[in-house]
């Protein structure tokens, strides 16, 4: 099943609940989290991540930009996340799996974030431990940007392994994602589809949504 996931970076915040609600044909709602510092921006952190978790019940996917992620999964647990999902670059590999094993021991779902630069073979070590794993398809930090077709190799190799050892893995893409870019994620192996000014910026949001669905 493919999945869509509207990020909320894209949205309105003078008026988030009715942009949260016009999403309501979506999967998840994909929640950015940047700290200025593992990325060059910031946006948001636990106090809207509360306000959001208040006015819906669809599925928030916090994707933590951050350094040294451990320290904050119990807050982002406990504010309404459902899936937090850490950067393989963020940390020693000692201190992402005990994230990783951190966000399981609070009952939500783990997923691995891996940046342009970093090669597929980063998830490995932690892929059983995964609920879901993110090829960024652009450099993160900000929206708008160009998709990196380039990617999908990477995306390729990683569906690979989570087919190969049969993993209960989502495999998830963002960054410059519209319905024609969706449509080359999927069949690279993707099957969750971060999407931010491709759907606040359409007119009908829920058409869009089932556009990049396809």
């Amino acid at each position: 099943m493919i999945k869509v996931a509207p990020s909320i970076l894209s949205a309105d915040f003078l008026r988030l609940g009715e942009d949260i609600a016009s999403i309501s044909a979506a999967d998840y709602i994909h929640y950015d989290v940047m700290d200025g510092v593992f990325v060059p921006n910031i946006s948001f952190g636990m106090s809207i991540l509360k306000a959001v978790r208040s006015c819906t019940d669809m599925v928030i996917d916090a994707h933590l930009m951050i350094t040294r992620p451990l320290r904050y999964v119990k807050e982002f647990a406990k504010a309404g996340a459902d899936i937090i999902t850490v950067h393989a670059e963020a940390d020693t590999p000692d201190n992402i799996a005990a994230a990783i094993a951190a966000i399981k021991a609070e009952g939500k779902k783990a997923g691995l974030s891996v940046k342009p630069g970093t090669p597929a073979s980063a998830a490995a070590p932690y892929i059983a431990d995964l609920d879901l794993i993110l090829v960024m398809t652009v450099e993160p930090g900000f929206g708008g940007q160009s998709f990196m077709a380039d990617m999908m190799d990477k995306v390729r190799q990683i569906r690979a392994m989570i087919d190969a050892g049969g993993y209960d893995c989502e495999l998830e893409v963002d960054g410059g994602i519209n319905p024609d870019t969706a449509r080359v994620c999927v069949e690279a192996g993707a099957n969750v589809l971060v999407a931010g000014s491709s759907v606040f910026g359409a007119a009908d949001r829920a058409q869009r949504i089932a556009q990049i669905r396809g």
